[in-house]
């Protein structure tokens, strides 16, 4: 039930699949931070162009490549015997290789990297999660189920009931599971799964090769990422709480390691080392594509250098990338616990969600809404923690609360976006909502029917991805009638996503439908 942390993403991942991947597409630009000078106007935009690039792509960006090095740490403490205060040099080492090839090959390379890199590491986490399962010590899915309690298994924590999960697992109160599910996943940005779509994402949807190229792979990332990726992660963590039931908190993060170590044989030990290196490889070199690319084109290029030649803007690049991966490096050692990590980037960008996903749906948002909610977060996670002495879920909801209403002000005292920039945009990329200054009766009418349809198809697609997410985690432990539920949830799900896609024409290309609309609606467009 604790992978609710992540799992919850899985609705913003496809609310930006269905609401968004056609806009980004649409949007023509670099970066989802070259966006925001497309969509807001004046010193505001400028502003919030600069400070974003360099707060997400350096700041954010070192501790997200921090925790990645801190597993890759952990793999060679245990694997290799290498003390723990040296694994740092050898992690630069692997950098610094990540850091040849992806400064040379750029985004298409690392895309391609990544495909064959995805392949051996998913190949080799079945193989170990099969062979760590039918191992004696566990004795397959019977056994490990015989050795665990009952709720090491459930998907979701029990509602209403006060008993504690028992040592060894993840544990989640029900305060924490109405907050991943009711309020995360809109309200905070989160690498990876940023409400309206953001960051790495935004740069896969934007190069695609058109708009139904761009839903189709996030699609498929989204099901590919929550359905089948978790589960050969999780039988192995399962399988660790019964192998190595002395770990400490701190020290959980070294029980797969040690079940590579202890369970392979080594020629697919080799496999293994060679999956887990490419699942960091691949995981690093899109980082530092990704915060390169804020670095180069949203400070570099816009602010210091923005007549210079393409060759220059390249060497900016590769220097860039270079001196990313020694900030990272230092982020590193003062990680201690991936965890905590993770909650402090989700909780100081609690409140910033409902403003990117506006910002396409509503001309009245404008750059001080942005401004205001990537800023007060910090300054409400402050009071929640250090004053009020609150811990998650309820510094959580303190924060998105207080974050929500200081946007909603600032939106209204602050000035519209100027009205040439929003017709500019509303022009460029049709988006459905409240864009009423520019919308005729006809248009108004239309945006509702195909809000409306779009709502259907993103909850079919929730629906469904969980769908197939618990139908396999059932089919593994052998719950045969809940996985039925979960098979016929999928087929009601599949049922309505195919209708209604087909009414908003989600899986093609606008263009294909501008071949029907009068002259003046092409002009428009054009």
């Amino acid at each position: 039930a604790g992978n609710w942390l992540w799992w919850n993403m899985l609705a913003g991942g496809m609310l930006t699949t269905f609401f968004f991947a056609k806009y980004w597409r649409k949007a023509n630009v670099l970066t989802d931070i070259e966006f925001i000078e497309k969509r807001y106007s004046g010193k505001a935009a400028t502003f919030l162009r600069g400070f974003r690039a360099i707060y997400l792509g350096l700041f954010i960006n070192a501790l997200i490549i921090g925790w990645v090095n801190v597993a890759l740490g952990s793999l060679l403490e245990v694997f290799f015997n290498i003390p723990e205060d040296q694994t740092i040099y050898y992690i630069a080492v692997a950098m610094f290789l990540v850091v040849l090839y992806s400064s040379m090959s750029g985004l298409l390379g690392v895309a391609f990297t990544d495909v064959i890199q995805f392949v051996i590491a998913i190949t080799g986490c079945i193989i170990l999660a099969v062979l760590v399962i039918n191992s004696p010590q566990i004795g397959g899915i019977d056994g490990l189920k015989a050795k665990l309690p009952a709720e090491a298994f459930s998907f979701f924590p029990r509602i209403g009931s006060s008993e504690s999960v028992p040592v060894g697992t993840l544990a989640l109160s029900v305060g924490s599971f109405l907050a991943f599910i009711t309020i995360q996943w809109w309200a905070s940005w989160y690498p990876g799964a940023e409400p309206g779509g953001g960051g790495y994402v935004a740069q896969r949807m934007m190069s695609a090769k058109d708009e139904k190229s761009a839903v189709n792979a996030t699609l498929l990332f989204q099901i590919a990422h929550y359905c089948i990726r978790p589960w050969p992660w999780i039988l192995v963590a399962l399988a660790a709480l019964v192998l190595y039931p002395d770990l400490s908190d701190d020290d959980k993060k070294l029980g797969y390691v040690m079940a590579m170590k202890d369970f392979l044989p080594a020629g697919l030990k080799g496999l293994l080392l060679v999956a887990f290196f490419g699942a960091y490889m691949s995981t690093i070199s899109t980082q530092l594509n990704w915060g390169t690319s804020y670095l180069v084109n949203d400070v570099y290029k816009r602010f210091i250098q923005p007549r210079a030649t393409e060759k220059k803007y390249i060497l900016a690049s590769r220097l860039g990338t270079l001196m990313l991966m020694l900030v990272a490096l230092y982020a590193t050692t003062q990680i201690t616990n991936i965890s905590q990590v993770w909650m402090f980037i989700m909780e100081c960008g609690a409140g910033l969600g409902l403003v990117l996903i506006l910002r396409w749906y509503w001309w009245r948002i404008n750059a001080w809404s942005e401004i205001t909610a990537t800023i007060v977060p910090f300054l409400a996670y402050f009071l929640a923690r250090y004053v009020f002495d609150w811990i998650f879920p309820n510094s959580f909801f303190f924060t998105v609360g207080f974050t929500t209403i200081a946007w909603i002000l600032a939106t209204f005292i602050a000035r519209p976006t100027e009205k040439e920039k929003l017709k500019k945009f509303f022009i460029q990329i049709r988006p459905n909502g409240n864009w009423r200054p520019f919308q005729s009766n006809a248009e108004r009418k239309e945006s509702k029917r195909n809000i409306f349809n779009l709502l259907i198809c993103w909850i079919s697609a929730v629906v469904l991805a969980y769908s197939i997410l618990f139908l396999l985690g059932s089919l593994i432990f052998k719950e045969w009638k809940e996985a039925g539920i979960y098979g016929g949830a999928f087929i009601i799900a599949f049922g309505f996503l195919r209708y209604f896609s087909q009414k908003v024409n989600i899986f093609g290309n606008d263009d294909q439908e501008l071949e029907k609309d009068s002259a003046s609606t092409k002009k428009a467009y054009a």
